[in-house]
């Protein structure tokens, strides 16, 4: 069949899903046992009710989406999906050890701000690297609403890496609330999903990145169901940095990565809304733009609930989506 690579990442998605919501009991029972309670910001005061609420959740979606990747990925080596994979497992075991401190320690600070740092950027420079020098990756990206591939050559290489550490960051920041990075990251892959669709079919794409992207739908899909407002257990920084880190590999690989600029923009109100609060904070010697960053704890002081914040913050991404889509469509095939 000519289009059997759509069949097999459809199938990765139902079949990922079904395992993750199988495995997600014993997940939350085996983090339960080892007491893997989350730790509560002291001045997150209306989160004061989480506290002990278990981490780890990310191995819900992490390990099936890995699984079935390299099961269904058999015959095609070293393919780009399970790269991709492989990237969200690197920056799964980062996050696995920022977890594990806070657990250890009974404190929510895990590895220092420079240690994260210095790890992402590890993980973000040997992948660059790779891909820059792979050549069903390779150095060239599209642009939005534009139809010809622009080759940045070495620039490739720093700007990997910026994508790699802006998104993981600002994933991890996004994960605030019940549901509320889980959800924005269903709808990104989603419509990632659909654009890789499209570049497939215009030769600019590989396949198995389609595989690897539904899978990981698959898993998160089965995840949210237990991470929505009033959680079970929270995906902690394991999941979340290797979130970032798929979410940025899924966007390089499909040479689109300039559509995070849309389809990731709730990603970025989380971390510019760290950085402008602190950088005022600092230039006005204590006077702060919100009540509390990142943005979705200004809403919360607001008066908004936690499922509202959720569901803004989702159908933001999806509408932004819906653009990146057209985009993508415009660019690939022009208007007739």
């Amino acid at each position: 069949m000519e289009n059997v690579w759509l069949i097999r990442s459809l199938a990765a998605l139902l079949v990922s899903f079904f395992i993750g919501l199988l495995f997600a009991p014993l997940v939350i029972a085996l983090a339960k046992k080892a007491k893997a309670g989350q730790p509560i910001l002291c001045y997150v005061e209306q989160h004061a009710k989480k506290a002990g609420t278990p981490t780890f959740g990310g191995f819900i979606f992490l390990l099936p989406a890995f699984l079935v990747t390299l099961v269904m990925n058999m015959g095609e080596g070293l393919s780009v999906g399970l790269i991709a994979a492989i990237v969200m497992i690197s920056f799964a075991v980062l996050g696995f050890l920022d977890d594990f401190i806070k657990i250890k320690t009974k404190d929510n600070q895990g590895l220092r701000p420079y240690q994260k740092i210095v790890g992402q950027a590890a993980i973000a420079v040997i992948v660059a690297f790779y891909a820059y020098r792979t050549p069903t990756i390779g150095s060239g990206v599209y642009f939005p609403f534009y139809g010809k591939e622009i080759d940045l050559g070495r620039w490739y290489i720093p700007f990997a890496c910026f994508l790699y550490l802006a998104l993981s960051n600002c994933v991890n920041l996004t994960d605030g609330l019940d549901g509320l990075a889980s959800g924005c990251s269903v709808v990104y892959l989603f419509v990632y999903g659909v654009v890789i669709v499209l570049c497939v079919f215009a030769g600019v794409a590989d396949q198995t990145l389609l595989l690897f992207d539904a899978a990981l739908i698959g898993g998160v899909l089965a995840f949210l169901l237990f991470n929505t407002n009033k959680a079970s257990i929270f995906m902690g920084d394991t999941g979340s940095l290797a979130l970032g880190g798929a979410s940025a590999a899924i966007a390089l690989f499909s040479k689109q990565p300039f559509c995070v600029v849309l389809v990731g923009i709730m990603y970025a109100v989380s971390g510019i809304s760290i950085l402008l609060q602190v950088a005022y904070f600092k230039l006005t010697h204590g006077k702060r733009i919100f009540l509390m960053a990142p943005f979705h704890h200004h809403l919360e002081k607001k008066g908004f609930g936690e499922a509202k914040i959720c569901a803004i913050y989702s159908i933001v991404t999806l509408l932004m989506g819906v653009l990146a889509i057209l985009s993508a469509v415009v660019g690939i095939y022009g208007i007739q």
